[in-house]
């Protein structure tokens, strides 16, 4: 056992086992895991693999943000848009249009983009 260039949410180094060591005494490497947080597995000095407790792999997910959180906040900002009386009017008249004033629109909107 050592202390390797893996390191824990709080920065410290971590103890690592060699793979043969890990193979051989998991009950060890995981005992060591639970109660420092976790341990490196490495195989010719080399980190391979960690081992994380539930503590530890918590902390690590509650530092990666929420990618829904964001594309919800969107997706409501989209819909209170649509709900407003001059995007009702909007889509009711989309409906109602015949194909000429429909491809007349689509023209006139590509133009506008450039």
């Amino acid at each position: 056992m050592s202390t390797h260039s893996v390191r824990n949410s709080r920065g410290q180094a971590v103890e690592s086992f060699t793979a043969t060591d890990a193979k051989n005494a998991f009950g060890t490497v995981l005992e060591k895991a639970m109660s420092k947080g976790m341990v490196a597995i490495t195989k010719r000095d080399k980190a391979r693999a960690v081992v994380l407790s539930v503590e530890e792999y918590e902390a690590l997910l509650e530092r990666v943000p929420d990618p829904l959180k964001a594309l919800s906040a969107e997706f409501d900002e989209l819909v209170a848009r649509m709900q407003t009386p001059k995007a009702k009017a909007a889509g009711k008249a989309l409906f109602k249009a015949s194909p000429v004033e429909l491809g007349k629109a689509a023209v006139t909107a590509a133009r506008k983009r450039g």
